[in-house]
């Protein structure tokens, strides 16, 4: 089967599995959930045979929008009380959405307010006096942004927020987001692995240098693709290359090959081939799962943009 025609079909089944309120859970017939809603309308957008008025997308873009909080945020499950990371998501995926400029500006201020704990001037002042400081290696002055509000930066959902934010003009977004994106860029180069390549946000713990991983590595380099060229950019960019051949999943493959594709590169041989993969198993990862490897395999995605694009 052909890539774009394997792409096709299983776009058709994220359209068959979405819940009656307009959302998809983490796997067929599971409550509606933020991340997974947004990668599926996400997936779906890119594709021609959906046109903006589509009832399935109408229904995805109600569905987020009925489930922000009052703060402008929105949590990852209906029961949480406080919103998260996947507010980056949910702006990013309503940005063009003429009905939800409103709910976006709200979300985007939720999102510049929200520093990490970790590296506010008091606790990095008391980090001083600590006898296990020498345990990971990495400036806290710089800021990016967590999985839960004000408590400590990572890499993947600093790179989300990024990627939220390339998405608006300057204009739309709040006065501090220029510097927050500075710092947030800074924090992503300052943990990268020794060799390249991010994992989840300790390059070196006790002296000893982290080990990078695919996910994290290719949102951080998708995140960063518009930023300067810097030298580890193009180190993470060569190990990653060196690291696709050995992918055994479709989730890791499918954003990995987006992240190459958007720097202009082509992909390297590998052993798993995303149009041979089975709908089962790709179900069986998960939604979200499912929605990248449609991203991945449709020719005409817009999204990440190319550099230069």
């Amino acid at each position: 089967m052909e890539a774009g025609h394997c792409a096709n079909a299983w776009l058709a089944v994220l359209k068959e599995i979405q819940n009656s309120d307009g959302g998809w859970g983490y796997h067929e017939d599971t409550q509606s959930r933020v991340e997974p809603t947004c990668w599926a309308l996400s997936a779906l957008c890119s594709d021609r045979d959906f046109g903006p008025d589509s009832p399935v997308l109408d229904k995805a873009r109600r569905y987020l929008l009925a489930n922000q909080r009052s703060d402008g945020s929105w949590t990852a499950s209906p029961e949480m009380t406080t919103g998260n990371w996947v507010t980056s998501l949910a702006c990013a995926v309503l940005a063009h959405e003429a009905e939800a400029q409103g709910a976006i500006s709200t979300g985007l201020a939720w999102l510049c307010q929200d520093y990490p704990f970790d590296s506010s001037p008091w606790m990095r002042f008391l980090h001083n006096f600590r006898r296990d400081s020498h345990i990971s290696s990495h400036n806290d002055s710089y800021r990016g942004w967590g999985w839960t509000p004000r408590t400590s930066s990572w890499v993947e959902p600093t790179a989300f927020a990024l990627l939220a934010m390339q998405e608006f003009k300057s204009s739309q977004l709040p006065p501090v987001a220029s510097r927050r994106r500075e710092l947030a860029v800074r924090l992503l180069y300052d943990r990268m692995c020794p060799g390249g390549g991010w994992n989840c946000g300790n390059p070196r713990v006790y002296g000893v240098p982290g080990g990078a991983l695919v996910l994290p590595t290719s949102w951080a380099l998708i995140a960063l693709r518009s930023s300067s060229e810097h030298k580890s950019k193009a180190l993470s960019l060569a190990w990653l290359e060196a690291e696709i051949p050995k992918i055994n999943s479709p989730g890791s493959l499918a954003v990995a090959s987006m992240c190459l594709a958007a720097y202009g590169k082509k992909l390297p041989a590998t052993k798993l081939n995303l149009h041979a993969c089975s709908l089962e198993n790709l179900l069986e990862d998960g939604t979200h799962v499912l929605a990248w490897v449609c991203l991945a395999l449709n020719p005409s995605r817009t999204w990440p943009a190319r550099i230069g694009g």
